[in-house]
């Protein structure tokens, strides 16, 4: 009998996938909350990692370039390891098992997604709600030519219901937002992303300068 594929130790530093999409905005709310982030545009660039977060952006144009840098699979070999993930909007898509009208990608949630499901790019708004599970104070909402998720399947907990849709669920290894936290000034998202990889977040300098939607800038200029 073949003997079971060890699995490499996990260190304490998540992921933003790096092809297309809002990286930086990510990787600014991951330096607030005193938790590594990395840029991962290359196979070797998964290697320790405990989570990767799968960035708004668009999801043709980002399955696209996975198909082609060949890292759908890296993903795939990595998540069967033990890698958490978190799709936002885009990332969302790139991970649901069923999408209405066409073939799914990554597939490694059981939800079923609706592409484009607000109209146009000008059809983005905001709101918020109350997401108990991931903070006790609401939680702003930002969409932008947002997904819908429409069903989940076993396994998979709703964590925030809308009028007509989910926005926001999970499975044991995956998180899932049809919004973009982000893009505003509230990290309790990446906080739950962040525990659920087994990292506590801590405070440092990063915590206490107050966020504006062009705070990921001064991040960039630092890398």
């Amino acid at each position: 009998m073949a003997s079971k594929k060890a699995i490499a130790p996990r260190d304490r530093t998540i992921g933003v996938l790096d092809l297309q999409g809002g990286v930086f905005e990510h990787l600014e709310h991951l330096r607030r909350l005193g938790i590594e982030g990395r840029s991962v545009k290359a196979a070797q660039d998964f290697e320790g990692l405990s989570g990767l977060i799968l960035p708004g952006g668009e999801s043709t144009c980002l399955s696209r370039l996975l198909r082609i840098f060949g890292l759908d699979a890296v993903i795939m070999q990595h998540f069967r390891e033990g890698l958490k993930l978190w799709g936002t909007c885009a990332g969302a898509i790139l991970l649901a098992r069923t999408l209405t009208g066409e073939a799914p990608h990554l597939g490694l949630i059981d939800i079923e997604v609706e592409r484009n499901s607000f109209g146009s790019q000008l059809d983005s708004f905001t709101g918020e709600a109350l997401v108990p599970k991931v903070s006790a104070e609401p939680i702003p909402l930002t969409y932008i030519r947002a997904p819908k998720i429409l069903k989940v399947g076993q396994g998979v907990e709703v964590l925030l219901r809308m009028e007509d849709f989910i926005a926001a669920a999970e499975s044991p290894d995956v998180l899932v937002t049809v919004f973009h936290p982000e893009l505003t000034g509230s990290l309790a998202f990446h906080r739950y992303f962040a525990r659920k990889c087994g990292i506590e977040h801590r405070v440092t300098e990063w915590s206490e300068i107050p966020w504006e939607i062009t705070s990921w800038t001064r991040f960039a200029k630092t890398r």
